[in-house]
């Protein structure tokens, strides 16, 4: 495979992937509020956790465009390991074959 289709498929990976933790985040977000009514603790958890989420998922959509460089693929890969979920999944992979684009390339 060129290198410009492997950095094209990482860019790829890792956008879908940082638009579904905003996606899911912001689920969380939404659906907090009802989970108040049987434990406020656990809506301000899960609040706490789709604000995070949606922080993570906007840095790996910004990131996505920049995953073959090899600093930015270290940072996507550790915050798609901290978001977890396909969309983490996604920015991982992603972050990895940009990686593999950049080494192989030089």
């Amino acid at each position: 495979m060129k290198v410009a289709a492997l950095s094209s498929t990482g860019y790829i990976l890792a956008l879908v992937g940082g638009i579904l933790v905003i996606v899911f985040s912001l689920l969380s977000i939404i659906g907090s509020p009802f989970i108040a009514f049987f434990s406020p603790a656990n809506a301000l958890g899960a609040l706490t956790s789709g604000l995070l989420g949606l922080i993570i998922g906007v840095i790996c959509v910004i990131g996505s465009k920049f995953v073959s460089h090899i600093g930015w693929a270290i940072v996507l890969i550790i915050l798609g390991v901290y978001a977890g979920g396909i969309g983490g999944i996604l920015v991982v992979l992603g972050a990895l074959i940009g990686l593999l684009a950049r080494l192989t390339h030089e």
